[in-house]
């Protein structure tokens, strides 16, 4: 299965004032996030400090294609109350992996 870069940066309703775990609908899109593990979409990811002020997480993804990427996180609590976007999706190459298998 191709595997997707994909960074995260903050959207409209993203609160400044607050922490990353303090946003509205931390915990459904926790719980969202949990699900995507689970079902083996999401291999890695988590917080970036990319210097950018907008930029939130770096995920490694497997979907089928860049559309089918999108398509899972319009489902994300966060995306949908506009509280992350998806700043980009790249095709990624894993010439390297620890995961075994």
């Amino acid at each position: 299965m191709p595997v997707f870069a994909v960074t995260t940066a903050k959207g409209v309703n993203w609160d400044h004032a607050r922490d990353i775990r303090e946003q509205p609908f931390w915990d459904e899109h926790a719980a969202f996030a949990d699900q995507l593990v689970a079902r083996g979409f999401v291999i890695l990811g988590g917080p970036i400090g990319s210097g950018a002020d907008d930029d939130i997480a770096l995920l490694a993804v497997e979907a089928a294609d860049e559309s089918a990427v999108y398509a899972v996180f319009d489902a994300d609590p966060w995306r949908v109350h506009q509280v992350f976007r998806i700043k980009s999706v790249w095709p990624w190459t894993l010439w390297l992996d620890g995961r075994g298998g």
